[in-house]
């Protein structure tokens, strides 16, 4: 009877430490994330926004001045919208590829 009591306290025992164990693990994790709140998310949401919106009205921009100083048979004012439009989602997807990154190296330092 003794030796049953002791192998099910072991076992509770064993039980215990490994919830102990993974309550403290994500604690630990919790608090390395802690910059990833919902304010972060929205910041890179409005960062990719606005690395897309910069070019593209910028090149609206040039072109509207280039067509009213040098008319010609082709619209500058389009050209130079869909030339700011490829740039901005080009600079968008370096930024979110560099995060995407740096998430990902985060995770495989956090699992070693």
């Amino acid at each position: 009877m003794d030796k049953r009591f002791d192998d099910k306290a072991r076992r509770n025992h064993a039980a215990f430490s490994r919830r102990i164990d993974d309550q403290a693990k994500r604690k630990l994790k919790a608090r390395r994330h802690a910059t990833r709140t919902i304010w972060h998310g929205l910041g890179m949401m409005g960062l990719v926004g606005w690395s897309v919106a910069i070019p593209t009205v910028l090149g609206i921009a040039l072109g509207i001045w280039i067509d009213r100083h040098f008319p010609g048979r082709h619209s500058w004012t389009l050209m130079l919208l869909l030339l700011g439009l490829v740039l901005g989602c080009l600079n968008a997807w370096h930024w979110v590829a560099k995060e995407e990154k740096k998430i990902r190296q985060d995770e495989e330092d956090n699992d070693d």
